[in-house]
């Protein structure tokens, strides 16, 4: 299975975008997808996922601002961002969550550059 993030660019603070994570068939049987952000000299954190009992996970930092939504007949998973922050410029990645916690099934891919400008 492969995954392609998109929907990153440039916006001002307090704008809206929407990502997508489009995988290249269902991942129902490997695991659930999550989007993760990096910054240059910062660890890679996660952002927001879907459990296993079908909830979304948000980092404190996003919460009541991002929205996690998935379309499985498309194998897609959304990331909508509304009430951008300068603080949440960076890649945003997706991948599989792995079977213990902190680990990903798949390598990383390139992602989606987010800039939110002040």
């Amino acid at each position: 299975v492969q995954l392609q993030a998109s929907g990153g660019g440039l916006v001002q603070a307090g704008g809206s975008l929407r990502l997508s994570c489009a995988a290249s068939r269902s991942t129902s049987g490997i695991g659930n997808i999550g989007w993760y952000r990096q910054t240059p000299g910062k660890q890679r954190e996660l952002v927001a996922a879907f459990s296993a009992s079908g909830t979304t996970d948000y980092a404190d930092a996003v919460k009541g601002r991002f929205t996690l939504s998935r379309d499985n007949a498309k194998n897609t998973v959304y990331l909508q961002m509304d009430s951008l922050k300068p603080e949440d410029t960076a890649v945003y990645l997706c991948n599989i969550q792995g079977q213990f916690p902190g680990t990903v099934y798949l390598p990383w891919g390139q992602g989606t550059q987010v800039t939110v400008s002040s």
